[in-house]
């Protein structure tokens, strides 16, 4: 059977889109150029803020991703991912928009840590303030026996920093800084009986390392790559 084409609705924001695209890259099982996957990314960062969409009445980001996956069935893709985790918020609207299957992150996440933490029922959610109040995460971690433990109000404002940290070509020189708030945050969490924490938004993932505070820490992004080589035709590594 042929290789189906991967298309990526990214930008949101971009630098979790590069590094999803490294991740694909790594657990493709590829000896050489050619075993690599067919890969076709739309990075728009113009789409408007999930969080300000969400909780604001900010301007809705459906319009900008239907016409960014109507580009990517244009040229050639077979079906969608999208390495952003608040944009899953509106997945049910733009599922039915779209002109392409789509595969969800939070479902991927979600086989991940049934998959390679099996013994872990109560987890750490991280992400935007927007996704946290959203609620569609932590439904669907619920819907498959999961309880969710999110950050206090406090614990929220550094989340929120470290993100728009990451998401600032000028705050590198912070991210150190970030990591240590971060690490406070998931000590903390894990005294209130979290057994993992899920770096729910893309771009905590670029910056937290895979143990941090004494939980385990659940990359989306590794998750969302492994789905998608499964359903373009390989099995990952």
């Amino acid at each position: 059977m042929p290789e189906k084409v991967i298309g990526v609705l990214g930008g949101m924001g971009p630098e979790a889109t590069l590094d999803f695209y490294g991740k694909l890259i790594r657990l493709t099982p590829a000896r050489r150029d050619q075993d690599h996957l067919q890969v076709i990314i739309d990075s728009n960062p113009k789409v408007p803020d999930r969080t300000q969409a969400i909780l604001h009445g900010g301007e809705s980001p459906v319009r900008y991703l239907v016409e960014g996956a109507e580009r990517l069935r244009l040229a050639g893709a077979h079906f969608i991912v999208i390495p952003c985790v608040s944009a899953h918020y509106f997945l049910e609207e733009l599922s039915r928009r779209s002109p392409l299957p789509i595969i969800s992150i939070l479902d991927a996440t979600i086989q991940e840590i049934s998959q390679r933490w099996p013994w872990a029922k109560r987890v750490g959610l991280l992400g935007t303030v927007g996704t946290l109040k959203g609620g569609h995460f932590q439904r669907r971690l619920a819907a498959n026996g999961f309880e969710t433990i999110i950050p206090d109000e406090t614990e929220q404002g550094l989340v929120m920093e470290a993100i728009y940290c990451v998401k600032d070509s000028q705050g590198s020189t912070r991210r150190g800084e970030m990591v240590e708030a971060l690490e406070g945050v998931l000590v903390r969490l894990a005294q209130r009986g979290a057994q993992l924490a899920i770096a729910g938004c893309t771009e905590l993932p670029i910056i937290l390392p895979d143990t941090c505070g004494g939980l385990p820490v659940v990359d989306p992004l590794v998750a969302l790559a492994r789905a998608a080589i499964r359903e373009a035709g390989l099995e990952p590594l």
